[in-house]
């Protein structure tokens, strides 16, 4: 059964199969191993075998093999969705941040320092 992943809930039966992007975390039910690359989640460069029991995370693409699943997580509740939430709501000013405010200020100064230089000659 195919479903649109904006009306999966917890507890519905998904058939995930090659070349799907998993549309929720599920736990994988019974048959043969999965080959899933997950690398967008873990960095994980080759795709890893998940078997009966398994959870698989919304986001990642299924390389070989097809399979049923339960829906264990959707939306913000999912792997993915709490890894984005927690970049998203960190208040704190990274490096770069930073650096790019100075280049920023810098430049704002030396431009408002040569237009109170040249309006002094002129």
């Amino acid at each position: 059964m195919e479903e649109e992943a904006a009306i999966l809930v917890p507890g519905d039966i998904i058939s995930i199969k090659l070349g799907d992007i998993v549309p929720a975390d599920a736990r994988l039910l019974d048959g043969d191993p999965l080959k899933i690359d997950q690398s967008a989640l873990t960095g994980e460069s080759l795709p890893v075998t998940k078997n009966t029991g398994d959870e698989v995370f919304s986001g990642s693409t299924v390389k070989q093999g097809e399979l049923e699943a339960v829906v264990i997580a959707t939306g913000v509740h999912t792997f993915f969705g709490k890894a984005a939430h927690l970049v998203d709501s960190t208040n704190q000013e990274g490096h770069f941040q930073k650096v790019q405010f100075l280049v920023f200020f810098s430049l704002f100064f030396a431009v408002f320092i040569s237009s109170t230089h040249i309006q002094k000659i002129i």
